[in-house]
């Protein structure tokens, strides 16, 4: 049965910044409403294949196992930080007019999705977050926590859209000054990077 309890903890951890957060809304602010929602919704679907594991209990055998943990993580840190040279690079390239189109969309849906599933820390956390909002009782415990993932993704998805619209409703401020534009670019780039820096050093 849904608890209150697991709404609420859901809710916490959703609204803690985090590198999904921060690209949803580097996303809204430099190209728009229709790219943030790009972004919350491949930064939501990343971590599918994250609660899948957790329901499977295949994060147990990445838990145990340092080899595919550091692969998987080194490939998270080295995605990070390769979108931190890229938004270091372009800074002050960004061309405001130019209309979204669908394959642009597409990449930045799959640009989140990759920040996500390449983070093993997910999966390990997962497998200790669901599984303590199961009824002991439960006959069907793996239906159960099926659902609790399809809830959880869904206020993954509207918080990020929503960080997303908040971040669109101050574009025409940030789009309208090259200086601001300029160093919030450099900002959210040394963030990847420190994002980047912090999965690097992170012990299973």
């Amino acid at each position: 049965m849904l608890s209150t309890e697991f709404l609420i903890t859901s809710l916490v951890v959703v609204l803690i910044p985090g590198t999904g957060v921060i690209y949803t809304i580097s996303s809204g602010l430099f190209m728009g409403f229709r790219a943030s929602v790009a972004a919350a919704i491949g930064c939501t679907l990343g971590i599918t294949p994250h609660l899948l594991a957790s329901i499977l209990g295949l994060s147990a055998i990445l838990h145990m196992s340092a080899i595919a943990f550091q692969l998987v993580k080194y490939a998270g840190t080295g995605y990070l930080l390769y979108l931190a040279w890229s938004m270091w690079r372009d800074t002050g390239s960004l061309n405001f007019d130019k209309p979204e189109s669908k394959n642009n969309l597409i990449q930045i849906a799959i640009k989140g999705f990759l920040i996500n599933i390449l983070n093993p820390k997910l999966s390990i956390f997962f497998l200790a977050f669901l599984p303590l909002f199961v009824a002991p009782e439960s006959s069907s415990p793996m239906i159960q926590m099926l659902i609790l993932s399809a809830i959880f993704m869904l206020m993954t998805l509207c918080i990020f859209i929503l960080y997303g619209a908040s971040a669109h409703s101050v574009r025409s401020y940030v789009i309208n000054s090259p200086k601001i534009t300029l160093r919030l670019q450099k900002t959210f780039a040394v963030i990847f990077a420190a994002l980047g820096a912090k999965l690097a050093l992170t012990e299973q």
